[in-house]
């Protein structure tokens, strides 16, 4: 008998996996761009990007730099078995990435006006992850 077994038929918890190099180069740096350039596919750097020009009133930059982030976040969930719905933990670290950018492409899609962009992308931030909804616009 497996006492671990998800009785609700819910789909199971997504784990991105960890990039140590990456996260190592954008802690060690103010400056994410070159991480960004290093690992294309590494959603914190694209995030941090999206956050830093939110910050300095560049909506749309940072529009562009959330969605690459999220779309590069998508692509590794699908490799991890995400079938576009679930739940992806906040406090699993290399979610983080994909989380922020989620919430960063929310707060742009807002920013410029797109109203229903930003509506699907915090109701997807909600449904993957409320404590990431909690920690990121509290």
């Amino acid at each position: 008998m497996n006492l671990h077994q998800n009785l609700l038929n819910e789909p199971p918890e997504t784990h991105l996996p960890d990039n140590p190099e990456a996260r190592e180069a954008l802690e060690s740096t103010d400056d994410p761009t070159p991480v960004a350039g290093r690992f294309p596919s590494f959603s914190a750097a694209w995030a941090r990007l999206a956050e830093r020009a939110l910050d300095d009133g560049q909506p749309v930059a940072a529009y562009a730099y959330a969605r690459t982030g999220y779309h590069r976040g998508l692509d590794q969930l699908r490799r991890s078995g995400w079938k576009g719905h679930g739940p992806i933990p906040w406090d699993h670290e290399p979610n983080r990435g994909f989380l922020r950018a989620l919430n960063a492409l929310a707060r742009a899609s807002e920013q410029i006006g797109d109203a229903e962009e930003a509506d699907r992308c915090s109701t997807l931030l909600r449904e993957s992850s409320d404590e990431a909804d909690k920690a990121l616009n509290s």
